[in-house]
């Protein structure tokens, strides 16, 4: 894969177009225009790996943030933790997603599920233990998911759950009022909790 080159977008450039006719202003009054803007931009400034990183963690936290105060303002008996922390993806630190809340609910056949509700910058298809995400499309804007969770007491992490369905995942959309539609069913207390929510 190509190594990616970010650079910092500058301020101002090109809002004027005072470099494209800075030659016309000197044939039309035989000056020399002594203005900064009229001279060319500053070079590009390219930024490190974790300089990026640093400015999407930035932005995945306050996606996660804002989810979970609208979440939470919904009705006073769904009410989520907030849990907030975010990853980035190695070789693409534009890329990355932010967790925003776990709880514990009853879903279809299993009375006792454990789950987490993550929003990604990129969309993609859930993949296995190995490579989490696959065929990502960085093009579209977000993905809202929520997997299924279960403790690992091997190495003291949590992990997929993969008996609830076949691959854990209990929703994925790019549409977010539909996540914090699923977001709120599954806290939902109660079953005319979700038919209320159902019909919104």
């Amino acid at each position: 894969m190509t190594k990616l080159r970010y650079y910092e977008k500058l301020k101002g450039i090109g809002s004027k177009g005072a470099v494209a006719t800075a030659h016309s202003e000197f044939l039309r009054t035989g000056q020399i225009s002594r203005r900064r803007d009229d001279w060319l931009p500053e070079e590009r400034r390219y930024l490190t790996y974790e300089e990026v990183a640093e400015r999407t963690g930035r932005q995945l936290a306050l996606a996660a943030e804002t989810s979970h105060e609208r979440i939470n303002a919904f009705h006073r008996d769904i009410r989520f933790p907030k849990i907030v922390f975010h990853r980035v993806l190695k070789n693409s630190p534009h890329l990355g997603y932010c967790h925003v809340t776990a709880s514990r609910t009853t879903f279809a056949k299993h009375p006792d599920v454990n789950w987490s509700f993550y929003i990604a910058n990129f969309a993609a298809e859930i993949g296995d233990d190995e490579l989490f995400f696959e065929t990502i499309e960085p093009q579209r804007t977000r993905m809202y998911f929520a997997v299924a969770i279960t403790p690992d007491k091997t190495n003291k992490r949590v992990q997929i759950d993969r008996s609830v369905r076949e691959n854990g995942v209990l929703f994925v959309t790019r549409d977010p009022n539909k996540a914090i539609k699923n977001i709120l069913k599954l806290g939902a207390p109660t079953a005319a909790m979700r038919a209320a929510i159902d019909r919104m």
